[in-house]
C-alpha cells in the first residue's frame, strides 16, 4: 500500500502542466492522432494550464488577503475555519484508501465508456480526489474498506452522469466542444443551484431583469467591458477590506487582469484539445456511428467566461455575510473563497450567463453549504489532522468544496447511517 501510495504522490507531484500533456498525448495516439501532433496538441494543453494557473494563483493571492481584511473588519468570531480545499485534498491523498481509488475509478470510467453508460473520458486525475474523499469519508467514518471503496465507486458513477447531463448547455455557453466538466465540486453545487434557479426564472419582475456581460455592455458601455467590470467588483472587494486608495485600486486592476486574461489562457488550452476531440470523433462515428464522447476536464475553464468570474467574485462579500448571520452556522469562510467561480461554472450557463440570476441561486446555495460543512467538519478534521497545518486558532476545520458540497455530505449521512444499521 505505501508502494502505491508513494507512485500515486509521485504522479500528481509533477502537476497538471507535466502530466496533463502526457496524458493527452497518449488520448491523441488512442484516438489515432499522427505522433506529431498530438505532442503539439499535449504541449500546447500543458501551456494552457500553465497560464490557468498563472491567473488563478493570481486571483487567489488577491481575494484571499481581501477576505481575511474583511474577516478582520468586521470582527467576525467563528470558531470553524474554511482551510480550503488544499487541506481536504492533502487529508484525502494521506489516505490509504485514496491511493486505490485511482485505478477504480479510472476502471469504473472505461467500463461505462464501454457499456456507452457515459460519453465522458475523465482525464482530469487531479481532480479524482473528489471521488476519493467520498471512499475516505466512508472509510474514517465505518473503518470498513470496502464500504468506502463502494462510496468512491457510486460517486465516480454520479460524476460521470452528471457531467453528461451538463455537458450539452455548457459546451453551448463557454464554446468548450467536446468537453464536460468532471469536478465534483462544481458538480455538487450545481445539483442545488440549477434547479433553484429555474425557480429564480420564475419569479415575477426577476425574470424580466437580463443582468448579462453582453447585456450590462450594450447598456454602459466602456462599464460593461469584462476589464472593467473585474476594475469594478475588484475595487469594491478592496473597499470592503478597507483598503487604503492604492490597494483599491491595486485589487482593482488585478481582477481586472484576471477578467482579460483568463479567456486567452482557456483560448491557449482549447486549441491543444480541439485535435483530440476532433479525432476521436471521427473514430467513434466510424465504429459507433454518431456517438459522441466528451474530455472530462476541470472547471477551472469556465472561469474564462466574464459572468462566472463576475458571478464567483460578488458571492464572496456575500458569502461572508450570510456565515454571519446565518444561525446554526460555526463556519467562517476563508480558504475557499477565492474557488467560488468554480462553483459557479455549471450554474451560470443554466441561467444563460444572468449575473443576478446566477447570485441569487448561488446565495441559497452556499447558506445550506455553510450549515453541511459545519456538519461535516469533525470529520474533515479527522482527516486532516496531523497531515496538515491547521489555520491559527482553529479548534476545527471545514472547506466549502467538500464539507459544503451536497454530494459529499451525502455519503457522509449514508457512513452515519452503515453504522446505525450494522
Amino acid at each position: 500500500m505505501d508502494g502505491l501510495m508513494n507512485i500515486v504522490q509521485g504522479i500528481l507531484g509533477v502537476g497538471a502542466s507535466v502530466m496533463l500533456p502526457i496524458i493527452i498525448f497518449i488520448v491523441g495516439l488512442v484516438f489515432r492522432v499522427p505522433p506529431k501532433k498530438a505532442i503539439i496538441s499535449g504541449i500546447t494543453v500543458g501551456i494552457g494550464m500553465i497560464g490557468i494557473n498563472l491567473v488563478i494563483n493570481l486571483l487567489t493571492t488577491s481575494v484571499g488577503p481581501a477576505a481575511q481584511a474583511m474577516v478582520a473588519r468586521f470582527g467576525l468570531n467563528l470558531t470553524i475555519i474554511d482551510a480550503g480545499w488544499p487541506a481536504v485534498a492533502a487529508g484525502t491523498w494521506a489516505q490509504p484508501i485514496a491511493a486505490v481509488m485511482i485505478p477504480v475509478i479510472l476502471i469504473v470510467n472505461l467500463i461505462m465508456l464501454a457499456m456507452n453508460w457515459t460519453k465522458t473520458l475523465n482525464i482530469d486525475i487531479w481532480n479524482y480526489w473528489h471521488m476519493s474523499a467520498a471512499a475516505a469519508t466512508g472509510y474514517i467514518v465505518t473503518k470498513n474498506f470496502i464500504f468506502g471503496i463502494f462510496c468512491g465507486i457510486i460517486y465516480t458513477v454520479i460524476v460521470q452522469i452528471v457531467a453528461d447531463k451538463t455537458a450539452p448547455k455548457m459546451q453551448e455557453y463557454y464554446g468548450l466542444e467536446g468537453v464536460s466538466f468532471t469536478t465534483g465540486s462544481a458538480q455538487g453545487y450545481a445539483l442545488i443551484g440549477i434547479p433553484i434557479g429555474w425557480v429564480v426564472d420564475k419569479i415575477p419582475g426577476i425574470n424580466k431583469l437580463d443582468v448579462k456581460p453582453e447585456t450590462i455592455q450594450k447598456r454602459f458601455g466602456i462599464f460593461g467591458e469584462p476589464m472593467i467590470m473585474g476594475i469594478i467588483i475588484g475595487a469594491f472587494l478592496g473597499i470592503l477590506g478597507g483598503y487604503d486608495f492604492a490597494g483599491i485600486l491595486q485589487i482593482g486592476m488585478t481582477m481586472g487582469g484576471v477578467m482579460f486574461l483568463m479567456p486567452r489562457m482557456v483560448k491557449i488550452l482549447m486549441e491543444g484539445l480541439i485535435p483530440i476531440q476532433e479525432s476521436a470523433q471521427k473514430m467513434l462515428q466510424k465504429r459507433y456511428g454518431d456517438r459522441e464522447i466528451y474530455l472530462g476536464m476541470d472547471a477551472a475553464l469556465a472561469t474564462g467566461a466574464p459572468a462566472a468570474l463576475a458571478t464567483g467574485l460578488l458571492m464572496v462579500p456575500i458569502t461572508l455575510f450570510i456565515a454571519v448571520i446565518l444561525p446554526g452556522n460555526r463556519v467562517l469562510p476563508f480558504g475557499d473563497l477565492a474557488t467560488i467561480p468554480f462553483f459557479a461554472a455549471l450554474v451560470v450557463p443554466s441561467r444563460k450567463g444572468n449575473i443576478l440570476h446566477s447570485v441569487i441561486s448561488l446565495t441559497v446555495v452556499i447558506t445550506l453549504a455553510l450549515l453541511m460543512a459545519t456538519n461535516f467538519a469533525p470529520v474533515l478534521t479527522q482527516m486532516a489532522n496531523g497531515i496538515v497545518e491547521f489555520p491559527k486558532g482553529a479548534a476545527e476545520i471545514s472547506n466549502l468544496d467538500t464539507g459544503g458540497n451536497i454530494l459529499n455530505w451525502i455519503f457522509l449521512k449514508l457512513a452515519e447511517l452503515y453504522n446505525m444499521v450494522f
